[in-house]
């Protein structure tokens, strides 16, 4: 008997046990952080995902729990050169194992190399996407080669200016002679 389930109120344990599969393609504006991070831009871009759940050694008396997410979307970021928008592919594949609560979680984390999470019975699975994502997008996105020229910075115009005045010196050693 296959068990419906919702990415908003994941029952994560009963997912992995069935194995089950959830996947979507959620508009953009659903994700309140990452629009911020747009300015508002490409609102109704689908945000695809992907999630599969598994159980590790089912027959332990604690079998491990694991959630296998992917996502991706196109996000429209300000390029730091140009300042103009920029569109950036953005995807991300990760596994989460999931342990009892956030104390057991706190206590295994440094000697863990996995992702740790605590069980939920309604976690919010479409809130750890915007997670990943937000994590994932590139610290300072820009263009391969900006759409437009460049201004001259602040400092090469100083340099012009400061080159096309006298230098109060030179007048000095023509004084001498």
């Amino acid at each position: 008997m296959s068990k419906e389930f919702s990415e908003q109120r994941l029952d994560v344990k009963a997912f992995a046990e069935e194995g089950a599969r959830l996947s979507g393609q959620t508009p953009l504006s659903a994700f309140e952080r990452l629009m911020a991070e747009t300015e508002g831009r490409a609102g109704e871009r689908p945000l695809a995902w992907e999630a599969r759940g598994e159980q590790r050694n089912p027959l332990h008396v604690h079998p491990q729990v694991w959630l296998h997410l992917s996502a991706g979307v196109t996000l429209s970021l300000t390029c730091q050169r140009c300042l103009s928008p920029v569109d950036v592919e953005v995807r991300f594949d990760r596994s989460f194992r999931f342990v009892a609560d956030e104390r057991m979680a706190e206590a295994e984390d440094d000697t863990s190399e996995e992702d740790l999470l605590a069980l939920s019975p309604s976690f919010d699975l479409l809130g750890l996407v915007e997670d990943e994502m937000l994590m994932d997008q590139p610290l300072v996105p820009r263009h391969a080669e900006c759409p437009e020229p460049l201004p001259a910075p602040v400092d090469d115009l100083a340099d012009e200016e400061e080159s096309s005045k006298p230098n109060p010196f030179a007048i000095l050693g023509r004084l001498k002679k």
